[in-house]
């Protein structure tokens, strides 16, 4: 059962189309990738998906509701939006920006309630943050940073988690820490979680699908071994490739060269 879907999306800027005739499902439980070159409109589709740009054609439906009919506060209810390198106000504690994740839920006159502390508690814990509730955010390591935008976003208690890039500027420790972590909140949560990704191999070890743009269109959507192979990766971003299976059936690509030989 699809959670969220575009039908026959159209998407451009000044005159430029970025997005064509994409239709797509993100199914209920699934951790589904965005990749492509630069360029091929990943973030602008995130952007429709969270409703951020407004499709010139087409649309974007949560729950079979269109999401032009959805009011802001109730898309945040039920999704929780991370875009690439969010930037905290100055002075702001983790627990401070961990409680704007609560906003959705509240009301003007009631303003914050137990549950809601319960909620940021549980976030904090969730993320390994617990001990640095009282830390300055601009003071963390970004790998420390990112936790603590996640833990936002979870706060929100969503069942959909959009993600552009997620481990941009992280070392690969802390790359592969962040990817741990909105595993785990997948499987035990069942939080659905899309994003865009630029590493190849992330995609293929997390997600249960994978959605690969081309000049804006959908060259190929499907399994990981069904959509990363040489012919994918040669004609969409113009790479040699060779392709192993890990012991979970999972393609590991290792790239060999460029498909064509560039001026200098």
């Amino acid at each position: 059962m699809s959670i969220m879907r575009t039908e026959n999306l159209y998407l451009g800027f000044e005159g430029k189309s970025v997005l064509k005739k994409l239709t797509i499902a993100v199914e209920k439980g699934q951790i589904i990738s965005i990749v492509g070159p630069n360029g091929s409109g990943k973030s602008t589709l995130l952007k429709a998906l969270s409703r951020n740009l407004k499709p010139d054609q087409g649309s974007v439906y949560l729950d079979d509701t269109n999401l032009a009919e959805m009011s802001a506060k109730v898309i945040a209810r039920k999704m929780a939006v991370l875009p690439q390198s969010p930037e905290a106000p100055k002075d702001l504690t983790v627990r401070d920006l961990v409680e704007y994740g609560r906003y959705p839920h509240q009301s003007w006159w009631q303003g914050k309630s137990e549950g809601d502390d319960q909620c940021v508690d549980w976030a904090l814990v969730q993320t390994g943050l617990e001990d640095m509730s009282r830390r300055i955010v601009s003071t963390l390591s970004g790998g420390e940073r990112q936790r603590v935008w996640i833990a936002m976003a979870l706060a929100q208690k969503p069942e959909i988690l959009l993600l552009d890039e997620p481990t941009t500027y992280l070392d690969i420790c802390h790359q592969l820490e962040i990817m741990e972590l909105l595993a785990d909140f997948n499987q035990e949560h069942n939080i659905t979680v899309a994003m865009v990704l630029h590493d190849i191999n992330q995609a293929a070890r997390y997600s249960d699908c994978i959605v690969m743009l081309h000049h804006g269109e959908i060259f190929a959507i499907g399994k990981p071994e069904e959509v990363i192979t040489p012919h994918t990766l040669r004609a969409v971003f113009g790479v040699e490739s060779e392709i192993r299976l890990d012991n979970v059936g999972r393609p590991v690509v290792m790239i060999t060269g460029l498909t064509k030989k560039r001026g200098r």
